[in-house]
């Protein structure tokens, strides 16, 4: 179903799309047919680079966790056709902050991010979602369930986006707009290295999360984004308030 969806003439927004899950995810819906592709990001040259060659997507510079930043997605949604069928939250960060040592800032930053970002957003463009139809996608982990030492706050920020999946697919069903999450284990993107010193550092990082996962690798970026598609499809409209773990079993691991 991944494969096939098609969303000819749609409108959808994916945040955080200057590398990663949210570049590919980006191009994927403009290769099945999407009118316009909003996509941003808070630096403007990695989400230049996203968008070159791709005449179906808008890139917008924003930081979309504030109302400024929101309202400029809402205006280059404005601007698209006026409504929205799809918004992908895929924006956040993936940063330790372990209690002995850790910054409570980088913890502020965080939350703000990951878990006030889709509210803030969500709220800006509520008013344009199309009902009945609209799709709503956010950026859970495993880490949401699976505790891991250091990760406390990004665990925290992850099960809150859980939470708020649950909450809005019950609110928002009256309108038809449907809200589920994907949880992604270990994905080889530049978030998940980028605390290592080094290539060697990064290396061991990759072979430790490989350790802890059944199937014996590291996440690719296209192991994810067919998911993301799959759950914005029209084709999945009897599904809503899901999290759909993508991690090569690593969730069973306790």
């Amino acid at each position: 179903m991944a494969d096939s969806a098609s969303f000819e003439g749609r409108t959808v927004v994916v945040t955080g799309g200057g590398s990663g899950i949210g570049r590919a995810t980006a191009r994927a819906f403009a290769a099945r047919g999407a009118a316009h592709v909003v996509v941003t990001g808070r630096r403007p040259e990695p989400l230049a680079e996203t968008a070159a060659g791709h005449p179906a997507l808008v890139p917008v510079v924003a930081d979309v966790a504030t109302d400024a930043g929101a309202d400029a997605v809402r205006h280059a949604v404005t601007n698209s056709g006026g409504h929205l069928d799809v918004l992908v939250h895929n924006a956040g960060v993936f940063r330790a902050t372990p209690l002995d040592g850790g910054s409570v800032q980088a913890a502020r930053d965080l939350l703000d991010i990951n878990v006030l970002g889709p509210v803030v957003l969500t709220t800006h463009l509520l008013p344009l979602l199309r009902t009945p139809g609209a799709a709503i996608v956010l950026m859970s982990s495993v880490v949401g369930h699976t505790p891991q030492p250091g990760l406390g706050v990004l665990g925290a920020s992850k099960a809150a986006l859980d939470s708020l999946t649950r909450s809005w697919a019950v609110e928002l069903a009256s309108r038809g707009i449907r809200v589920n999450a994907v949880a992604p284990g270990p994905t080889r993107t530049d978030a998940v290295t980028a605390g290592a010193e080094d290539q060697a550092a990064a290396d061991a990082l990759v072979e430790r999360f490989v350790a802890k996962v059944p199937l014996g690798r590291i996440g690719e970026v296209d192991d994810v984004v067919p998911w993301i598609l799959a759950l914005a499809d029209p084709a999945s409209s009897w599904m809503t308030g899901k999290i759909l773990g993508i991690d090569g079993g690593r969730d069973l691991m306790g």
